[in-house]
């Protein structure tokens, strides 16, 4: 009830909001755009809160709002203010459920379904020849590669039966959406983790001897200052520096408290040969990592890494993919970043009406239907921007 009323509360104060497609009908036009043009008039506005409150009053055991509710259904203009609600409220359990891909890897945007291709050049960016008096500027080479993918849809239907719906007083609307947003979110975080995970940890794809830092150290300050070293180690085509402004720390929950007692300490306290001499000497200093790492805890970590403890164990160390050498790249079609439910179209149809009413369920069995899609794909890119440990020790 509590997400209920704060949807009604993001309606009565919003004047302009981007929403997803949903409720669209197998003939026609579609629902969507009949929902764009009316919702830019004051008076779509204000149905659209009337109806939510309607719903409000529903879900909350109102008889004369439920019987309200069933008559509205049969008019032709209600069911359009209700797929707009419940859409509202998928894109709130979409933007609320936690991420952390889009932090570390790129985000894109491809035009269709076809395979498409991330162009990149290398080289051409070491220091400048000196050039004598009268003397010929000599040619610098240019390598050239390509990263291609493509997306895909993913998504499920779901079903429920109108006596579910009379029964339970609208109560499966309450869950649903949020169901919806949920998975879609969640479809992105698991898509996005595989890139650079797989069943033995660190993917092989992305990962290999030179990002790889030496002995798969477990998560220690330390360790994190061997990875510093490393991922500051690489260079490019020229043999050139390159450089991160921004350090992305990524763990799985075993690893959370590990790193947090890591970054918010106050103080480090390190023992080693710390100026070159023929003994180990200790040195405390103040925790300058804390300003350099964001920590990301990502949940698909140890679902995805199944071999022994490397879903516990493993970690990362990735560039800002802002640095336009990123690690990877998630992608989704233009014009449908964000999830979109579909309502199948009823073809049920009462004796002496002349509209459809979508809460009728279809004819055979009275079940009413939805469908969510997502559409999204991606590809490794850059091994130099980012390095791995699967916290094995060997």
């Amino acid at each position: 009830m509590a997400k209920f009323l704060e949807t009604i509360e993001k309606i009565e104060v919003a004047q302009k909001e981007s929403i997803s497609n949903i409720v669209n009908k197998s003939d026609g036009m579609p629902m969507s755009q009949i929902r764009r043009m009316n919702k830019k008039s004051d008076q779509y506005k204000k149905e659209l809160t009337e109806a939510a409150k309607l719903l409000q009053g529903v879900m909350g055991g109102s008889s004369w709002a439920k019987a309200t509710f069933e008559e509205a259904m049969t008019t032709s203009d209600f069911p359009l203010l209700f797929g707009d609600i419940i859409d509202r409220q998928i894109l709130t359990g979409y933007e609320e459920t936690p991420r952390t891909w889009n932090n570390y890897i790129r985000e894109g945007t491809v035009p269709d379904f076809r395979q498409v291709k991330r162009h990149y050049i290398d080289g051409g960016e070491g220091t400048l020849d000196e050039v004598g008096e009268k003397g010929e500027y000599k040619e610098r080479s240019i390598s050239e590669g390509d990263y291609t993918y493509q997306v895909a849809k993913y998504g499920n239907r779901f079903n429920f039966s109108w006596e579910t719906m009379i029964n339970d007083d609208l109560g499966a609307f309450q869950d649903v959406p949020a169901k919806f947003g949920r998975a879609a979110r969640r479809t992105e975080e698991r898509f996005a983790t595989s890139l650079f995970v797989d069943a033995d940890g660190p993917h092989t794809d992305l990962f290999d001897a030179a990002n790889t830092i030496d002995d798969n150290p477990e998560l220690s300050i330390e360790a994190l200052q061997e990875a510093f070293q490393l991922i500051n180690e690489q260079t490019d085509e020229d043999g050139e520096p390159i450089v991160f402004d921004k350090i992305h720390l990524v763990v799985p929950p075993a690893l959370e408290i590990t790193a947090q007692n890591i970054l918010n300490s106050t103080q480090l306290e390190i023992t080693g040969n710390l100026g070159g001499g023929s003994s180990d000497q200790k040195l405390i200093t103040a925790n300058w990592i804390r300003n350099r790492v964001e920590l990301h805890v990502n949940h698909y970590i140890p679902i995805i890494g199944t071999a022994g403890t490397v879903g516990q164990d493993s970690w990362f160390l990735f560039g800002d993919p802002q640095n336009n050498r990123p690690a990877a790249e998630v992608g989704f079609l233009q014009g449908y970043r964000d999830p979109q439910v579909f309502m199948k179209a009823p073809n049920a149809m009462l004796v002496g009406q002349n509209n459809q009413d979508p809460m009728l369920g279809d004819f055979e069995s009275d079940n009413i239907q939805y469908k969510v899609r997502h559409i999204l794909g991606g590809t490794q890119m850059s091994p130099k921007a980012v390095v791995a440990s699967d916290g094995s020790g060997s």
